[in-house]
């Protein structure tokens, strides 16, 4: 049993936890062990992936790298099964991604840092200019943690500071991967949707 073990670590890639943290999700520069063993590895995890159709991407620039499973050719005799599957957004859980797509657009031009923390007031605050009714912007506010557990789940918000007695005071990260799943020519054709879709629910 003691040499079955010594074999299977032997050979055992050394970046095995590094693909294993990007099969989970995207992997951040502030990950600093794991971020430097991707630089270190970056060739050899790049072929890992290429071998079963997956690309590795990586913004050094924002500081983030992800997975991604390119769609399968239509002519394909024997297309790969998803490995991950396409998520679907509901309306108030995209009009939050446009938000904070904005928002962290506006944070960079401005030069104000690296990281964009958001509370929930602010938030709320900035969906107003979204609603001319303030019948759809309570009921918004109301249901607001939907949509944020939702972006966290894909990972484009991290709770950094929860209020237990006022969530208005829950304080979130944005995270920059959300330039990767909405970059500005998708911003445009989703801003041109909601806008005539925005008060008819």
């Amino acid at each position: 049993m003691t040499d079955f073990k010594m074999e299977e670590n032997i050979s055992r890639a050394i970046y095995a936890h590094v693909i294993i943290k990007l099969l989970q999700g995207p992997v951040y520069a502030e990950e600093k062990n794991v971020w430097r063993d991707l630089q270190a590895w970056q060739s050899a995890i790049q072929d890992y992936f290429g071998k079963i159709g997956i690309e590795l991407l990586i913004n050094e620039v924002d500081g983030f790298a992800r997975i991604l499973q390119p769609e399968s050719d239509e002519n394909d005799d024997n297309p790969l099964p998803r490995l991950m599957r396409k998520q679907t957004m509901n309306y108030e859980t995209t009009l939050l991604c446009v938000i904070l797509r904005e928002m962290l657009e506006e944070f960079d031009i401005k030069s104000e840092g690296t990281k964009l923390f958001l509370t929930q007031k602010e938030i709320k605050e900035r969906i107003e200019f979204f609603y001319k009714e303030q019948t759809n912007r309570s009921k918004l506010w109301r249901e607001l943690a939907k949509p944020i557990n939702s972006l966290q789940n894909i990972g484009i918000l991290k709770l950094t500071r929860e209020d237990p007695v006022n969530k208005d005071n829950n304080q979130y990260e944005v995270k920059r991967i959300i330039k990767a799943l909405v970059n500005n020519d998708t911003l445009e054709q989703i801003k041109n949707k909601l806008e005539t879709y925005v008060n008819t629910i």
